[in-house]
């Protein structure tokens, strides 16, 4: 097992990677009250949820489940809604701890939930998916879908540990393993050219899920968020760097009704797309958006997305959090494994890069 650390001043929690992790010996310390509230979907509760419920019960705490059911389509205010009356059913107070079991969403809705319930109660993550291992589960962003917009409502709850057990993701169906591939690779281009290099050497291994090469995966891309994380935990600055590929992914998402694409294939086109904008301003190569495209194809990834009339794809983008005083700001890169968060680029050249990635 290896352990990392997002460095939050007092509010520091770690992070565990490993195979078959023990959940009731690493879990002790940081469930603070008598009452846990885990909640999962319709998919884990039949694989993983008994085994957390007795780990949890061991411990001498009171533990009940809320089911939600499995898709990013879920991810809404009505679902989230299931979470508060289980809560309040089964009568939790301000020394509760909700634990996600699950995916992106679960974690979102759960960490959300756990946020708003009393004005705040602990929350632990055990991520199930590698994109939910090696993106939403770390860094405390929590929310839900609104029809106009991506995680437009939410709030920032750090978890108190999260637990990443690479055994788990021998259920992912293969679509899913390669989703959470995009926001790896994002990790890559973003900032780190040797884990792109690295990236490139393992990507069939990684696909055929080699348990160690995934856990060397999920510890890279975890310290490279762990301390984005640390410098700017409200994304008023350097955080905002991990949206690479999403501004142009959440547009996908949303014009296609949520859960059609997953999130990670609409963020793998997306990072198609500021690539191709990249190379546009004359920032990368040709060669640079071709290794791009490749390392992203060999994920099994999308690169193109169905057409979308230009306006409405606008208009969605108009909707990004990224937008400040009107102005939308993009992630784009100078090079790879270098990026940079801009508001200065030549809207001709974003529409023709959204048109040329359509198919």
């Amino acid at each position: 097992m290896q352990t990392l650390h997002v460095e939050l001043g007092d509010r520091r929690y770690p992070i565990f990677i490993g195979s078959h992790l023990k959940p009731q010996e690493l879990l002790e310390p940081y469930i603070k009250g008598q009452q846990v509230m885990l909640v999962t979907n319709t998919t884990v509760q039949a694989l993983y949820l008994q085994h957390y419920v007795e780990s949890i019960e061991k411990l001498g705490k009171k533990v009940a489940t809320c089911i939600l059911p499995d898709g990013e389509k879920y991810k809404t205010i009505e679902y989230l809604n299931l979470i508060f009356d289980a809560l309040l059913e089964n009568g939790f107070n301000r020394d509760a701890t909700v634990l996600a079991l699950g995916g992106g969403v679960i974690g979102d809705m759960a960490g959300f939930a756990s946020a708003c319930f009393q004005r705040g109660v602990y929350f632990i993550q055990v991520p199930t998916t590698l994109l939910s291992q090696v993106d939403s589960s770390v860094g405390g962003k929590t929310g839900i879908n609104h029809p106009l917009g991506k995680n437009m409502i939410g709030a920032f709850q750090q978890p108190q540990v999260v637990l990443a057990d690479m055994a788990q993701l021998r259920t992912l169906p293969p679509r899913e393993l390669s989703a959470g591939l995009a926001e790896v690779i994002k990790y890559a281009l973003l900032g780190d050219a040797e884990f792109l290099l690295w990236l490139e050497q393992h990507m069939e291994a990684l696909l055929a899920q080699d348990a160690t090469l995934l856990a060397e995966a999920v510890y890279r891309s975890c310290a490279h968020k762990a301390r984005i994380v640390a410098n700017d935990e409200k994304e008023q600055g350097e955080r905002a760097l991990l949206n690479l590929g999403h501004t142009f992914g959440h547009a996908i998402e949303s014009y296609l009704g949520y859960g059609e694409w997953l999130h990670g294939e609409a963020v793998a086109t997306g990072m198609v797309m500021a690539a191709d904008l990249s190379q546009r301003m004359g920032w990368i190569s040709l060669a640079d958006l071709a290794r791009t495209k490749k390392i992203i194809q060999r994920a099994k990834l999308p690169i193109v997305c169905p057409q979308i009339p230009l306006d409405e794809f606008l208009a969605y983008m108009s909707h990004d959090k990224k937008v400040l005083n009107g102005q939308l700001r993009l992630v784009l890169m100078k090079q790879l494994g270098q990026a940079i968060i801009t508001k200065d680029f030549d809207v001709e050249l974003m529409k023709q890069a959204i048109l040329a990635n359509q198919a």
